[in-house]
């Protein structure tokens, strides 16, 4: 009989990672990929996002300029590069402090139960409301910048969060090594940094994933109807909204930054598809 040839999984640290998670690893190297744009952005192109060139307005992509120029003769290419910045500060951004305080409200809401009914309430009203609608009501009372972008997605998104870490730490509270601790007579705030938080992380990780994904998209909804960033900070979603007036003609001004959100959007959720089964420990031995 012919011998038989076994498969086996590659060997090494990163071998055994892109066998057992390949859409992981690939939306990692994506994301890398953006945010080396992002960071050498001026090494990547030569022209200035906010130079106007009224002598070159609506050219095609060309060898002169990669992705064309818009209405005002800007290179589209140097300010989708340089709004890689910006995109991508606002979904970390959004992802971090949604996470911690909504990480902060889950862990009250879990263990207080004086607490959890008003939390609950104010996290079910907030829920009530979609997330962008939010958003563009909270930069209603607010000027354009940055930052308040950011606050407001931020508050937009902490709800799920908060759901998600009160559900974890009610299921943990069953547990009997927290039974044990608690009946042993440790504080709670003890119980909760040994036990708890520990065994939130995970999850709690995953779903910054998908609020950094879904910060990005509101951003460029906020900027693409004029509630976001001002017009001449360069973000994708400021690009898209240039370029609508002309997008049956001039189509790649839309065309370039929104495929660069959708690839940016799509390797983060690959990411967070990849930490989802690298961290659950029923898909933690080999396959």
């Amino acid at each position: 009989m012919p011998d038989v040839v076994t498969l086996r999984p590659p060997r090494g640290r990163l071998g055994r990672m892109l066998h057992r998670h390949p859409t992981g690893v690939a939306g990692g190297a994506i994301l890398l990929a953006m945010l080396l744009i992002a960071v050498f952005a001026g090494q990547l192109t030569g022209f200035d996002p906010a130079a106007l060139a009224p002598g070159s307005r609506t050219r095609f992509p060309s060898m002169a300029h990669w992705f064309g120029t818009d209405l005002m003769g800007r290179d589209i290419y140097a300010r989708v590069v340089y709004g890689a910045r910006v995109s991508l500060a606002v979904g970390f951004s959004v992802a971090l402090m949604a996470s911690v305080s909504g990480l902060a409200l889950g862990l009250v809401s879990g263990t207080v139960r004086w607490a959890d009914g008003l939390i609950m309430r104010v996290v079910d009203g907030l829920m009530s409301i979609p997330p962008v609608l939010m958003a563009i009501t909270l930069m209603a009372l607010t000027r354009g910048s940055v930052e308040n972008v950011v606050i407001a997605i931020s508050v937009a998104e902490m709800p799920r969060v908060v759901r998600l870490v009160r559900g974890v730490v009610l299921s943990l509270r069953e547990q009997p090594y927290v039974d044990a601790a608690i009946t042993a007579g440790t504080p709670t705030p003890l119980v909760i940094w040994r036990h708890i938080l520990p065994n939130t992380l995970a999850p709690m990780t995953v779903q910054a994933t998908y609020i950094c994904a879904s910060a990005m998209i509101a951003e460029a909804v906020l900027s693409f109807i004029g509630a976001g960033i001002p017009p001449s900070t360069p973000s994708w979603g400021n690009i898209m909204a240039e370029g609508r007036a002309l997008w049956q003609v001039k189509f790649y001004i839309i065309l370039f930054p929104a495929l660069f959100l959708s690839l940016t959007v799509l390797a983060v959720n690959l990411l967070g598809d990849g930490l989802r089964d690298a961290l659950d420990p029923r898909m933690a031995k080999d396959r």
